[in-house]
């Protein structure tokens, strides 16, 4: 799990902490972060599996990836939505001579 973050900007990351930090701490501080991401690991892996347990079989049968919502677009979303609406409610145009028009 890398967070988008390239190899370029790791050592940047690890340089300016060895600056701020110094390097006496900064090995106790390292370890407290691979402690804090292995209990956020450890974390998310028992919600799975109690997730799978809660579920039973329709676990699996799920497709996980359209329920991702970092790929939900709002733009897109709402040009469907008014698409879909143009389509579903044509507007008919009326005409001059239409009654409801002469009556007002």
């Amino acid at each position: 799990m890398s967070f988008g973050l390239s190899f370029d900007k790791i050592v940047v990351i690890a340089i300016v902490a060895v600056f701020l930090i110094g390097p006496d701490r900064l090995p106790a501080y390292a370890a407290q972060l691979a402690r804090i991401v292995r209990g956020v690991m450890k974390l998310a892996d028992g919600a799975k599996d109690r997730l799978r347990e809660e579920m039973g079989p329709e676990y699996d049968e799920v497709d996980w990836k359209r329920l991702d919502p970092r790929q939900y677009d709002p733009r897109r979303i709402i040009r469907e939505a008014l698409v879909e609406s143009d389509v579903e409610a044509p507007v008919k145009p009326k005409s001059p001579d239409d009654p409801e028009l002469l009556a007002r």
